[in-house]
């Protein structure tokens, strides 16, 4: 189970977009041992993303940070125009030992909202807001009122092993002719959704039960799945940035190697001091082995 939705009401200018996670929430989980709060935010912030990154109409990655003081300090996930999602979080685990409130509010403290928008082919746009609401979906909600003025609204589950979300948005185009109450009246009925519906049935029957009343058609599903985009090139890239003489001193305190370490999915990259003099050698000269 891990799809995407979008279903759109036909008596006025409202969307939506319901996501379920399953393995691809468990591989993200599965990279590092993360406290059980931690793990429910983390489903609940790659269901945001998903929803959110159903709307690019481009080639390229959303990307959504939660920068706070509180004992979790980044939460950051990912999700492409492909449906592939990765993420992680940072975290004081003396403080988190410490912490018996484990709300949104208490374990992200106050900060930032970072979402930003990373074409392959183009300027990257980035949105800041200040964290505010008792959740994350309120958070999320809130962004969109104050950096795009247009109303939204979120309802993110997760329980460690399953996680999901909904997503409610007007559309721009809304006219006389529509009907003016649709707005109030899905947002209500998508208000009353609980947890255990959102994660233990499927999207047609969660649907079905929020808006049976309603004209609403609903789209095919789109494949959710975990993908890390690190790559040797990349991991490469970076350390070309950094002098050489700089790499290879560090390369002889520890054995001869540099070892490059993805954050996101823990694969290493090893470059010894033959690989990073080749970083280092003009472009047209470089190896075409070098990757």
């Amino acid at each position: 189970m891990n799809h995407l939705q979008r279903f759109q009401f036909l008596d006025g200018a409202v969307r939506g977009e319901i996501c379920q996670l399953s393995e691809a929430y468990q591989a993200v989980l599965s990279r590092h041992e993360y406290p059980a709060p931690i793990k429910g935010l983390l489903g609940e912030a790659l269901s945001g993303v998903a929803l959110i990154a159903a709307n690019l109409k481009f080639e390229g990655c959303l990307i959504l940070q939660i920068q706070g003081n509180g004992p979790m300090s980044v939460l950051m996930v990912e999700c492409n125009h492909l449906g592939e999602l990765r993420g992680i979080a940072r975290y004081d685990e003396a403080e988190m030992a410490l912490q018996t409130d484990h709300s949104w509010t208490a374990l992200a403290g106050q900060g930032q909202l970072i979402l930003t928008i990373d074409p392959e082919d183009g300027e990257r746009y980035q949105g800041i807001v200040a964290l505010e609401g008792e959740s994350l979906a309120a958070a999320l909600a809130g962004y969109f009122a104050q950096s795009e003025q247009l109303p939204t609204y979120f309802n993110l589950a997760a329980d460690g092993q399953h996680a999901g979300g909904l997503m409610l948005q007007v559309l721009p185009q809304m006219d006389e002719s529509q009907d003016d109450d649709l707005w109030g009246r899905a947002q209500g009925l998508a208000q009353t959704l609980k947890k255990e519906e959102l994660l233990g049935l499927s999207a047609e029957e969660v649907l079905y039960r929020l808006f049976h009343e309603e004209q609403v058609e609903l789209y095919p599903e789109a494949e959710l799945r975990f993908h890390c985009s690190c790559s040797r090139e990349r991991s490469g890239n970076a350390l070309r940035a950094i002098d050489l003489d700089e790499l290879l001193e560090i390369a002889d305190e520890q054995q001869g190697q540099i070892e490059v370490d993805c954050q996101f999915c823990r694969q290493k990259y090893v470059f010894d001091s033959i690989d990073l003099r080749q970083l280092h050698l003009p472009a047209t000269d470089a190896p075409n082995s070098v990757q």
